[in-house]
């Protein structure tokens, strides 16, 4: 009996476990972003399109440095990106829900800021 016991609550241990792998992992950053960053160089709206895999991030920046391929990652609900203009290196470290983002910009070391974002429907 004592067996049965120790194995069920070996499956209920797993289960849970199991169920908070899944929780945390439950934000999803697929889609279209409007960002608005304010910086000590300037404001502006930059455009993200971004597609998950898992923890991996991979999409586009569109905005007033240019154009650019992105990549990234999410774990739990911590993001970071990252792209490079013309050599410089960008970095955007937060954090996101499904819907919203917002965290530190780091503008190649040359500026620095914060940003708020969101989904487009």
């Amino acid at each position: 009996m004592n067996n049965m016991k120790s194995l069920f609550s070996s499956m209920i241990i797993l289960l849970f476990i199991g169920f908070s792998a899944q929780a945390q992992n439950s934000v999803n950053v697929t889609g279209t972003w409007v960002m608005e960053v304010k910086t000590d160089a300037g404001s502006g709206s930059p455009t993200f399109v971004l597609k998950q895999d898992g923890e991996k991030i991979t999409g586009t920046y569109t905005g007033q440095l240019g154009d650019s391929q992105v990549t990234g990652t999410i774990k739990g609900k911590v993001i970071h990106l990252e792209f490079s203009i013309q050599g410089n290196r960008i970095t955007y470290d937060g954090t996101a829900t499904s819907t919203d983002m917002e965290g530190k910009v780091d503008l190649a070391e040359m500026a620095s800021g914060t940003f708020t974002g969101k989904k487009k429907p």
